[in-house]
């Protein structure tokens, strides 16, 4: 049963070495998120599973010990997911099967494996999985259950932008929708509204380059009858992208 989570963004600028000049700018994100962890690690979770949006290749499980790299975006930082040692099993799927250590983890993952770092989780194994952004909201809502049978005690870190739509040099150039949308999704993650999560519009999102729907409506499915209360720790949009942190428990 899910019994804690934590949503955090995932712009790879989170991590300071990545936006070095401006690494300043986005401080008051990074304690949001450090205060999130918290809320998990003070679940004493028996398994902790991180979900985040991934394209093609990152997509699907990844196990404890999976490898990120930030040499994409022109730094040397490598991270694990979790331990190093972790044997890691499929999310999505129970359980079922093992999942290939050698993938990549995807950006999204990488970045939660940096702040997972940062914070010296040790609290329980850790998974993670890539979801992508056209999986329809029935299948999000099917995997999050699956994730909520995984283990007795189980904790959620929910990687995922908002819009990024929200002024004239964000990536997606300004769409006045934009506001309305993340403001229902910070409303729906501050009262950890599982149905208003699950009913989020997919079309408007995908048009608003809101990279964290798939992952959170995987949260809505694992919380359901989780009876679970919100905290929205911080909202804002510095680079015209919606970044949301709230903490579950």
């Amino acid at each position: 049963m899910l019994v804690a989570a934590a949503v955090c963004p995932c712009p790879p600028l989170l991590v300071p070495e990545v936006a070095a000049g401006a690494a300043p700018e986005l401080d008051a994100a990074r304690a949001a998120c450090t205060d999130a962890l918290g809320v998990l690690a003070a679940s004493r979770p028996d398994l902790l599973v991180v979900v985040g949006p991934a394209e093609k290749s990152g997509r699907g499980p990844h196990p404890e010990g999976a490898r990120g790299s930030f040499a994409g975006f022109g730094v040397d930082l490598d991270v694990r997911l979790g331990r190093p040692d972790g044997e890691g099993t499929d999310p999505g799927t129970g359980g079922a099967g093992p999942a290939s250590p050698e993938r990549e983890l995807p950006s999204s993952l990488a970045v939660a494996a940096w702040l997972l770092e940062r914070t010296g989780w040790s609290d329980a194994p850790v998974e993670g999985l890539g979801v992508g952004e056209p999986l329809e909201a029935e299948r999000c809502v099917q995997a999050g259950r699956q994730i909520g049978e995984r283990a007795g005690r189980v904790a959620l870190l929910v990687m995922g932008d908002a819009s990024a739509c929200r002024t004239l040099k964000a990536p997606g150039y300004l769409d006045e929708r934009a506001e309305g949308f993340d403001a229902e999704v910070a409303r729906a993650l501050a009262a950890a509204d599982v149905t208003a999560l699950k009913t989020l519009d997919t079309s408007l999102a995908h048009a608003l380059k809101a990279a964290g729907r798939a992952p959170w409506q995987v949260l809505a499915g694992a919380a359901e009858g989780a009876g679970l209360g919100g905290a929205l720790l911080y909202d804002d949009a510095p680079y015209g992208v919606g970044y949301l942190v709230a903490a579950w428990s």
